[in-house]
């Protein structure tokens, strides 16, 4: 995998990745992408990194602020978001309402959907232009 990084004044940076790639890894490299200018802090989500009352915000918002927080580069299901979201905001949601909130948000273009009706994956729908990312054959 390559990505490429264009900054404010106009300059390219290249990282290339071999081998396998896990969550941290990607996560390191958005944290590099951020430090070099390439995706301003919280201007594209700033939800993802506020708190959130229970009362100042539907269930809706809190499972899509929730993808943004706890799953913003992996594959997930309803049943990864929903321990998490009750652990997080200490309040009940059934898993019929996450996977009616997850199947909204990938027909709004949200999030990318793939697999069977028994088996959905979900994964946040790229919305960073200024990241290009390649996949390389050799």
């Amino acid at each position: 995998m390559r990505v490429e990084v264009f900054d404010g004044e106009g300059n390219k940076y290249t990282v290339s990745f071999e081998g396998q790639i896990s969550r941290e890894k990607a996560l390191r490299l958005l944290d590099l992408v951020e430090l070099l200018g390439g995706v301003p802090a919280n201007s594209e989500n700033p939800e993802a990194s506020q708190q959130i009352s229970s009362s100042d915000v539907s269930k809706y918002e809190k499972v899509r602020v929730l993808i943004c927080k706890h799953f913003p580069l992996i594959w997930f299901s309803s049943r990864d978001i929903h321990p998490v979201y009750e652990q997080e905001y200490k309040e009940p949601i059934s898993l019929s309402t996450v996977a009616t909130y997850l199947a909204r948000m990938a027909n709004k273009g949200v999030l990318v959907k793939v697999g069977s009706s028994r088996s959905l994956k979900y994964k946040l729908a790229p919305s960073f232009p200024q990241v290009t990312v390649r996949q390389q054959t050799t």
